[in-house]
């Protein structure tokens, strides 16, 4: 933190075994969504198979991707929970075959077992929905050392979420959310570079609230942690195009390009080859000035 209480950029994420160095790099870093699900609102039902699975996570490789997100879990707005041992099956057997594939692996889940387990299969990174607030799992990350931790904001739970959604202002009262969720872990003895936050697009916010947060994005930032973005592909892109969810390419791109102006680190994307291309022209166009 700087002299006048605002916090610096972070310069360095720890995720796991790797360490991004953001001192060295300017375009994001590109986290490829891998749903070992049947229902998730996108990609549902395609990769629900560990060797379909496995093989898309090896395009994203081939791809340029950074960071795999394994999920086995919808969280779409209006999800059902799943048990433990199903969502166990979904993406332990993902997590043993990809281990050692050379980039970081990172598990979608709020469940403490599935985050153990997952851990001590060699995942770098924990990338919870409810913010470490459910039972356990704040304990099962303070068991790893170095694990990155990515914090997401999201008013109430994925069955009632998008019921009228209210803030009095939602970029202040996710940034206050974010800043004490963080603060706890510190509290706890987390490095302050093993954090990373999300303000949660699409979780609890309507239409209007999350155009207001890409737009004041870089608000997000005075917390001093790297700022993921995770808008491709969601609900507001086709409230503003009227583009079903597999036309959503183009504007979740450009959504991305919007995020990184606006200072993200780390985005969410469905579209690896083409926002990786998006953001190396990015990237050049930065580094020209």
């Amino acid at each position: 933190m700087t002299a006048t209480g605002i916090q610096e950029m972070p310069t360095t994420w720890r995720c796991g075994r790797f360490l991004f160095d953001f001192s060295k790099r300017q375009r994001p870093i590109v986290m490829g969504i891998l749903n070992a699900t049947p229902d998730s609102f996108s990609d549902g039902g395609k990769f629900r198979t560990p060797k379909d699975a496995i093989a898309q996570a090896e395009l994203m490789i081939k791809n340029g991707v950074d960071l795999i997100d394994i999920g086995g879990e919808s969280t779409r707005p209006g999800a059902e929970p799943v048990s433990l041992q199903e969502e166990l099956d979904r993406v332990m057997p993902v997590i043993e075959s990809l281990r050692d594939c050379g980039v970081p692996l990172s598990i979608d889940t709020y469940k403490a077992q599935t985050m153990r387990q997952a851990l001590s299969a060699g995942v770098d990174c924990v990338n919870d929905i409810w913010a470490l607030r459910q039972e356990g799992s704040i304990e099962a990350v303070l068991e790893s050392s170095q694990c990155g931790i990515v914090l997401m904001h999201m008013q109430r739970d994925p069955l009632t979420m998008q019921f009228n959604p209210e803030y009095r202002d939602v970029v202040a009262e996710v940034l206050q959310f974010l800043q004490e969720r963080a603060s706890l872990l510190l509290s706890k003895g987390v490095d302050q570079s093993r954090i990373a936050i999300d303000p949660g697009f699409g979780f609890g916010k309507s239409l209007e609230h999350n155009l207001k947060m890409l737009n004041k994005f870089a608000s997000f930032s005075s917390l001093g942690y790297p700022v993921l973005a995770g808008i491709s592909r969601k609900s507001m892109i086709g409230k503003v195009t009227g583009k079903d969810t597999n036309e959503r390419v183009a504007p979740s791109i450009a959504a991305a390009i919007m995020a990184a102006d606006r200072g993200a680190r780390i985005v969410r994307v469905h579209d690896v080859p083409e926002t990786v291309d998006a953001l190396k022209l990015w990237e050049a166009v930065h580094l020209a000035q």
